[in-house]
């Protein structure tokens, strides 16, 4: 029997050829995702990318959804099909986002926001002390693909990592230390850089609240690539202006997209990107994503283990994929 594969990503040529390559027996259908309708979702075998959840009930011969994305809380159990296979792309973005996240802290740890406001105005003038990765610690919550890429960094840097996560305390080389995430209020008072990489659970959900900004250092640094109810905004934002931290970068936001009027957009110290640190920037990540579906493709038609599978109970990819 031929699959029939529905691909709702805006891949290059190249890219699609990766695909086919992994399935050459298949019916491929490429749909830009704004084209996407019910009937060619209820019509696929296979589809890779983020389809509307609503279209996924009554997907019948839908047998494997292949996300685009590594965070998976748009999709309920409810909406998966009965036996479909369910994996996300974690480990698609861990490059183009753990670099994000270091050239954000070096701006912070800089200045340099303020020097290019100067630069504005004509001001030839000197902000406050730098601070340096080097000899600094860093407080990763999340250890997935982004998270640990990130830790590599700092590491490479000169940073101490300390990394934490929901289970498994086996250590990585790239952290100094690992910790579970009942730990966290103990370990928040050591971080100069506090890094955030979660998805978005009842578990994550406002992880850092009032009290645990409360906890950090009045000059660490908060940022947060994840997903933005990982964060208390509007407590966040009494920390900001209150002088404390020395800056949050923050690449997703809660609600998102942040509303013009949003009081984060001129907190002091706020760093708003909108949500593109792992996006389709940098061409290097699209590549990645096409060797990533196709190998999880390919291993499914042969019945092999596939990486990145979610656990529908918990949100979290499966330790074992």
């Amino acid at each position: 029997m031929q699959e029939k594969i529905l691909v709702t990503i805006d891949f290059t040529e190249e890219q699609k050829e990766i695909l086919e390559q992994a399935a050459p027996n298949a019916q491929f259908e490429y749909v830009l995702p704004k084209q996407v309708t019910e009937k060619m979702v209820h019509g696929a075998d296979i589809i890779v990318g983020n389809p509307k959840p609503e279209f996924l009930k009554g997907a019948q011969h839908l047998k494997l959804l292949q996300l685009q994305s590594a965070g998976a809380n748009q999709y309920s159990r409810d909406c998966i099909p009965e036996g479909c296979v369910f994996a996300c792309a974690t480990g698609t973005y861990g490059l183009a986002i753990s670099e994000y996240m270091v050239a954000c802290v070096l701006q912070i740890f800089n200045h340099l926001n303020q020097y290019h406001d100067n630069q504005k105005t004509g001001t030839w003038k000197r902000v406050g002390h730098a601070k340096s990765i080097f000899g600094s610690t860093a407080l990763i919550v999340g250890l997935g693909d982004i998270g640990g890429e990130f830790a590599k960094r700092i590491k490479a840097l000169g940073g101490y990592t300390i990394g934490v996560r929901r289970t498994d305390l086996s250590k990585p080389e790239y952290l100094d230390e690992i910790h579970l995430t009942d730990e966290l209020d103990r370990l928040l008072p050591r971080a100069d850089i506090v890094a955030l990489s979660l998805p978005s659970t009842p578990q994550t959900y406002h992880i850092i609240d009032a009290q645990r900004l409360s906890l950090m250092k009045e000059d660490a640094v908060l940022v947060n690539v994840g997903r933005g109810n990982a964060i208390d905004t509007d407590a966040l934002c009494e920390t900001l202006s209150s002088g404390k931290l020395l800056g949050a970068a923050l690449d997703v936001t809660d609600p998102e997209p942040l509303p013009p009027e949003h009081p984060l957009w001129s907190a002091r110290g706020a760093h708003i990107t909108p949500h593109m640190s792992g996006g389709g920037t940098l061409p290097e990540t699209q590549n990645r994503l096409a060797r990533h579906c196709a190998s999880n493709i390919k291993a499914f038609l042969e019945g092999k283990p596939l990486k990145s599978v979610v656990d529908l109970e918990t949100g979290y990819r499966k330790l074992d994929s």
